[in-house]
C-alpha cells in the first residue's frame, strides 16, 4: 500500500505543479496584455496634431490683445515631439494669459509667416506682445523652465530672459519658396516669390 500512496502523492504533486505552472503562465499573459494595452493607450499628453487643433487661431491671436507664443513645428520633427508634453503643460498653466498658436511648416498656407519670421529650423518659437508684434525668437528644443520663464516675462510685459539663440536640437527646414529680389525683370508681371532663392 505504501507504493500506492507514494504513486498517489506523486500524481497529486504533478497535478499541483501543473496547476501552478498554468497559473503563472496565465498571470504572465494577463500582465503582458495589460502592458501592451497600456503602452498603446493615450498617455494623456496630446499629440502635436491634437495640440494644433486646440491652439488659438493665428488671426484671433493677432487681434485679441493677449501676448502670444507662436510655434512653427512639423509632425516629423523629433525635437517638436519631444517638447510636446512640456508645451501641453505650459498651455494649461498659461491658458488664460497667453495665446498658444501652432503653425505646421508642411502646410503651404503658412508660407508668408515662414518667410516673415525667417524659419529655417524647428521648433521655432516667436514671442508676440499684446499688439501682435514679434519681440523675441528662440529656436530649438528648450527646457520647460526656460519656456516658462519667457512666458512669465511675456505676460508681465518684461524683457524675456532666454531669447535670440538656438538653445537645443533642431530639425532643419527650408521654406519651399523664398521671396524674389527687388530688381527682378518686369516680365515677371508682379510675381512675388520664386522657388529656390534664399532671402538674405
Amino acid at each position: 500500500m505504501s507504493d500506492d500512496s507514494t504513486s498517489l502523492a506523486n500524481a497529486d504533486g504533478a497535478i499541483a505543479q501543473r496547476l501552478r505552472n498554468l497559473l503563472i503562465a496565465l498571470v504572465a499573459a494577463i500582465l503582458a496584455a495589460a502592458l501592451f494595452i497600456g503602452l498603446r493607450a493615450d498617455s494623456g499628453t496630446a499629440s502635436l496634431g491634437d495640440q494644433a487643433e486646440q491652439a488659438t487661431p493665428l488671426a484671433t491671436a493677432l487681434t485679441n490683445g493677449q501676448p502670444t507664443l507662436l510655434e512653427f513645428y512639423a509632425d516629423w520633427c523629433t525635437s517638436c515631439q519631444a517638447m510636446a508634453p512640456d508645451l501641453a503643460a505650459l498651455h494649461t498653466d498659461y491658458a488664460d494669459a497667453v495665446n498658444f498658436v501652432m503653425l505646421n511648416v508642411d502646410n503651404s498656407k503658412w508660407l508668408p509667416e515662414l518667410l516673415r519670421y525667417r524659419v529655417d529650423g524647428i521648433p521655432h518659437f516667436v514671442y508676440l506682445d499684446n499688439a501682435g508684434e514679434a519681440i523675441a525668437t528662440t529656436i530649438g528644443e528648450q527646457p520647460r523652465a526656460v519656456l516658462a520663464a519667457n512666458l512669465t516675462a511675456l505676460v508681465a510685459g518684461e524683457s524675456l530672459p532666454y531669447t535670440g539663440a538656438s538653445l537645443g536640437k533642431t530639425s532643419a527646414f527650408a521654406a519651399p519658396v523664398q521671396p524674389a529680389s527687388e530688381n527682378e525683370s518686369p516680365r515677371l508681371h508682379g510675381r512675388q516669390v520664386r522657388p529656390g532663392v534664399r532671402d538674405r
